[in-house]
């Protein structure tokens, strides 16, 4: 509603996209494989918490030898809620992104690459579902979010580690029971999504993109 369409005539204006865990993986390669061929302008891909070197966690569920710790139903839940179809863990493993996907997805030519990862700072809760996966990349790959390791997470430029975050806070869906908890003590919501992603526009903005 409102505003005006480009005519056939004028270019049409940049695009910016931001993109979380694996929406930051299809988002490369559209850039890279299919924005060629379309008369769109990407300036910026600003990736969140996207496994671009695999994820340790796809490597320990397809490794048919290892003796999985990891409740695979609730895993699957979560994992379908933070975008990774469990279908694909074969080709979100460090060998396949390392070896294959990321060779044959080139950064392209005048887009900006940004990048932010997450750090849960401390174990999970014992008993909760990103405690298994969370040691697992633990011990591969050192801090991360529950899913996605800072390590696997830079791509370009790097613009900082948010800690005390798990995968899911990082798009606003979080255990509403586990913050009125919080609130009682008188403990305070130290991530606000909304304001993060604002953050994210006001830097691209400073760029000039």
């Amino acid at each position: 509603a409102g505003g005006s369409s480009p005519s056939p005539s004028s270019p049409a204006p940049p695009v910016n996209i931001i993109a979380h865990s694996m929406g930051g993986l299809d988002a490369r390669y559209m850039i890279s494989q299919l924005l060629p061929h379309a008369d769109v302008r990407v300036a910026s891909l600003t990736t969140i918490a996207t496994p671009h070197r695999g994820s340790p966690v796809a490597d320990y569920l397809v490794n048919t030898d290892s003796q999985s710790p990891i409740h695979l139903p609730s895993l699957y839940t979560v994992l379908s809620r933070a975008g990774f179809g469990t279908e694909a863990f074969e080709q979100l493993t460090t060998r396949y992104m390392t070896e294959t996907f990321n060779p044959a997805t080139p950064d392209a030519d005048g887009v900006r690459y940004f990048s932010y990862g997450a750090d849960m700072g401390a174990p999970p809760p014992l008993l909760g579902v990103f405690r298994p996966p969370w040691r697992v990349i633990q011990d591969a790959e050192g801090a991360n979010d529950g899913l996605v390791s800072v390590a696997s997470s830079r791509w370009g430029d790097y613009r900082g580690t948010l800690v005390g975050v798990s995968h899911l806070d990082l798009i606003n869906w979080s255990n509403r029971m586990r913050w009125a908890l919080r609130a009682m003590m008188g403990m305070k919501r130290t991530f606000n999504a909304v304001a993060f992603y604002m953050d994210i526009a006001d830097m691209l903005a400073k760029e000039k993109l």
